[in-house]
Parts: structure tokens; C-alpha cells; sequence
């Protein structure tokens, strides 16, 4: 029974090994840590239809949603550089089948500070892919596409018919 007692008195006053550390410490250090994915997002663009391409001067602007949580580089590219004829890309005579355009961005871009970087391409320059660069910023106030039609090629204006392009924006975090 005596046994029993100093057992159980001794393990009344027995203090863990790592409490007595904590007791003499001044300071102590914890790590403390968290991530966030990097993302970017573009929303959809409807269809542009210019209608009477006979017209000069179209023009539609589109503003579309973008959000970048890290920098990024957007490549534009074109798969014709042009509204195309969709039978008689390369026209009939003298009227051409292929229409030229110029299209332009716009992205207010945060570093913290805000300002707007802006680039335009010709639909030439489009077939190797346009590269803008949010240069170091993020986006989240999204972008301003313009695009305008050009001068017909065909020395008597564009072949009668449906003219098509497939422009392609990719959004890329760096």
C-alpha cells in the first residue's frame, strides 16, 4: 500500500517535459501558412455581325469580362486574316473575297495602381497571334474590344456572298 502512495504522489507532481519548456520560453515562433490559385478568366464575346458589309466604316465595340489574379499575356489570333468569302476566299475577277480588319484592346490593368494598356493589330498581323502583355498588372475590371472593318480587296469591291472569321483570345497567367 505504501508503494501505491508514492506512486500516486509521484505521479500528482510529475510535470510533462515540454511544459517546463514553454515555461522558460521569452518568444516563440509559429509558421503560418495558405495559398491562392492563381486564375484568369475571360467571359463570353456574342457573335459580331456587320450586316451590309457594302457599308464603310462598321464598327461594333464589345466590352467583355476578364479577370487575372496575376500577371498575364493575351494572344489574339485570327484564322484567315480577314472576313472571308466562304466559298471564294481569294474573290472572282475583279470583286475580292476577302475583307480586312483592325481590332484593338483595351484592359485597365492594377500594380496597385491603376492605368490602361492598350494594343491594336491589323487582321494580317492576327494570323501569327497578336501578344499583349498586362505588363506586371492584374485584371479585374475586364476589357474593350473594338474592331473595324477595312478597305475591301478586288479593285470592284467583294464578291457577293457570306464572309466569315474566327478570332481567338487566349488568356495566359506568366
Amino acid at each position: 500500500m505504501r508503494l501505491l502512495l508514492i506512486a500516486l504522489a509521484t505521479s500528482a507532481l510529475a510535470v510533462p517535459a515540454s511544459a517546463a519548456e514553454v515555461e522558460n520560453a521569452r518568444s516563440l515562433d509559429i509558421a503560418v501558412r495558405g495559398v491562392i490559385r492563381d486564375h484568369c478568366a475571360i467571359g463570353n464575346i456574342a457573335d459580331m455581325d456587320f450586316g451590309d458589309l457594302n457599308r464603310r466604316g462598321l464598327g461594333i465595340r464589345a466590352r467583355v469580362d476578364l479577370d487575372c489574379n496575376v500577371p498575364f499575356t493575351m494572344t489574339i489570333k485570327g484564322a484567315h486574316g480577314a472576313l472571308t468569302h466562304s466559298s471564294m476566299p481569294n474573290g472572282q475577277g475583279p470583286y475580292g473575297g476577302a475583307l480586312p480588319y483592325n481590332i484593338a484592346v483595351e484592359m485597365p490593368v492594377r500594380y496597385p495602381a491603376a492605368r490602361t494598356v492598350s494594343r491594336s493589330f491589323n487582321s494580317r498581323q492576327l494570323q501569327a497571334g497578336g501578344v499583349i502583355s498586362s505588363d506586371g498588372g492584374i485584371a479585374t475590371d475586364g476589357m474593350v474590344l473594338d474592331v473595324e472593318l477595312g478597305t475591301p480587296s478586288g479593285e470592284a469591291g467583294l464578291l457577293a456572298g457570306s464572309y466569315s472569321e474566327t478570332i481567338t483570345i487566349t488568356v495566359s497567367p506568366i
